[in-house]
């Protein structure tokens, strides 16, 4: 027996087709239309699934009983439901609702007892205190009740309960009331922490990770934030920080701490590549920590056919270890960008330290030994240079922020009264800023850098103190380090002063991807009233695990014909 192909084609369709139905449908009719209570009543009828007529209408009854709850739990207890199939293909369960007057709060009391009373954390967000006339909803009833106990959980009430707890209803009348009468009991406090017995580090080191002191009053955030430090110190791998209420002892809760040290020493190596150095290596390699008091130490290799750059740290750990630090540092750079030419000898010390207002400062002192060549002039100069930063930085996320903003200052200064070959003082500021409009990720990004150079005797100052602009992250479509003065070579040697700008755009395609359109405006000069130059471009952003990467095609308005591509990576802000 034989089949031809346009009988066995038909076959397969009638066997893969034919017993396929479309799922059930719910219409919705509500009398009055009212999106909130339609919303509810569709959660709670869920989806009619596969189903013929007959099914559907043995499902209706459930379906009539589900919609009454869904009104009810918004207040409509007078409401009316009625059903119909339409026997259709697919078929339709039909539901005719008119929700009828809502149940209003009559009378509202809502009360904190015990020590909690007192407190701001306690007090009723408006979007949760219901307010005499306002439709009954259950669900916030239940979100009041749920935000009392969360309060206590995190401000250490332990011991609380609700003493009263009443909503009545009286669907006829058409008004409900709630009683509610939280009894907070007495707060408990935080007692010591306990650090393992059998742990590399000191215990007066680990202390200084506590923001604490024994007896202050028990808050959720202290122990995330313990645990949150310890983690981010580097020298473990596993942190756990535990304060059970069940252990507390005449109200005073026990933190118990427990570690796992991480291997003492990595090593890190990784391929990059910018437009503006073209590709690199690096590697690294750091030990984080050398003995019980936490000290660090660590080197690093990056090589680039411009710019190579070794160097060496050692770290000592202060109060608070998490943001303060003593740091040594030693480097050798040599560099062949453009014109210039520097083999650069640094060493120095900087002091870490968070300020109270969020401010990052940074204290140091360096001494530094270049010899460079800047266009056709060779030199070489020896610099001491004490010198402050301080930065701010918020942001609604670290990885890949819609909004915040980035501030920095700088200055560093040698004098030959101090064992510097001339008298120089450098210093910069720059202000960084991201924000995003509506609901549609439409994002702009702002960017502003200014620099000035004082000196007896700009011929003898070092090329890194030195200004030029233009590259990927200064005035894109131009050159790295091509916008400076020019000597009668017409070699860049740097300028005295830096005004470096720029404005963007940019659109969402995804999550992940955006189109950019920027404009750029900067120079470096001697004069201020040289004229800046302008470059405008379009690019495209992917946000990777690893941060932004940037891809940006750009034109130098001064020079029509030239167009310049620009890649580079790392945070917006």
């Amino acid at each position: 027996m034989s089949l031809s192909l346009p009988r066995l084609t038909t076959g397969l369709f009638l066997a893969l087709f034919l017993p396929f139905s479309w799922a059930a449908e719910l219409q919705l009719n509500l009398d009055p239309a009212n999106d909130a209570l339609e919303s509810n009543i569709r959660a709670f009828i869920g989806d009619p699934g596969d189903r013929d007529a007959a099914s559907l209408r043995r499902f209706s009854s459930h379906a009539r009983e589900r919609a009454r709850q869904a009104m009810r739990a918004l207040g409509y207890y007078q409401g009316r439901v009625t059903s119909r199939v339409l026997e259709q293909d697919p078929p339709v369960l039909k539901l005719e609702v008119v929700p009828g007057e809502p149940v209003r709060f009559r009378r509202v009391i809502i009360e904190v007892e015990g020590e909690a009373a007192g407190l701001a954390a306690f007090e009723l967000p408006d979007e949760l205190r219901p307010e005499e006339g306002e439709v009954l909803d259950h669900g916030r009833y239940e979100r009041i009740k749920r935000f009392f106990r969360n309060q206590a959980q995190t401000h250490g009430f332990f011991d609380g309960a609700f003493v009263t707890r009443e909503l009545r209803v009286d669907p006829e009348a058409g008004y409900a009331d709630i009683n509610l009468v939280y009894d907070s009991g007495e707060r408990y406090t935080l007692g010591d922490v306990r650090f393992p017995e059998e742990i590399y580090f000191e215990n007066t080191l680990l202390e200084r990770f506590v923001r604490f002191e024994p007896g202050e009053p028990y808050h959720s955030d202290r122990i995330i934030e313990l645990n949150r430090d310890l983690r981010g110190s580097g020298y473990f791998s596993n942190v756990r920080v535990e304060a059970d209420a069940e252990n507390a002892v005449k109200g005073r809760i026990p933190v118990q701490v427990a570690l796992d040290e991480r291997s003492r020493h990595s090593i890190g190596t990784g391929l990059g590549f910018s437009t503006d150095v073209g590709p690199r290596f690096r590697t690294t390699w750091d030990q984080h920590y050398v003995n019980p008091e936490g000290h660090l130490r660590g080197a690093e290799l990056e090589l680039s056919e411009p710019r190579q750059n070794a160097g060496l740290y050692y770290e000592l750990p202060l109060d608070p270890p998490m943001t303060d630090s003593l740091r040594f540092t030693g480097s050798y750079q040599r560099e062949d960008i453009e014109d210039t030419e520097s083999k650069r000898i640094s060493t120095g010390a900087q002091w870490h330290k968070e300020l109270d207002s969020g401010w990052q400062q940074v204290l140091s002192l360096r001494r530094e030994d270049d010899r460079f060549k800047v266009g056709d002039e060779r030199g070489r100069t020896l610099l001491i240079l004490p010198g402050a930063s301080y930065s701010y930085l918020k942001r609604d996320s670290p990885v890949d922020p819609s909004r915040g903003y980035r501030l920095q200052v700088e200055a560093a200064g040698g004098q030959r009264d101090m064992l510097s070959d001339i008298d120089v003082l450098h210093a910069t500021a720059e202000a960084k800023g991201l924000v995003t409009l509506g609901t549609g990720g439409h994002r702009f990004l702002s960017r502003i850098k200014v620099g000035a150079v004082g000196t007896n005797n700009f011929d003898r100052v070092p090329p890194f103190l030195r200004f030029f602009a233009g590259g990927d992250q200064s005035v894109r479509g131009y050159g790295f380090r091509t916008l400076s003065p020019v000597d009668e070579d017409g070699d860049s040697i740097g300028g005295r002063f830096l005004i470096a700008g720029s404005a963007e755009y940019q659109y969402p395609l995804s999550q992940s991807w955006r189109l950019a359109a920027f404009v750029d405006e900067g120079n470096a000069f001697d004069d201020m009233g040289d004229p800046l130059k302008t470059g405008v471009g379009v690019g495209i952003r992917w946000v990777s695990p690893v941060g932004p990467i940037r891809l940006d095609i750009a034109r130098a308005l001064d020079s029509p014909e030239n167009f310049r591509l620009h890649f580079s990576m790392g945070p917006e802000l």
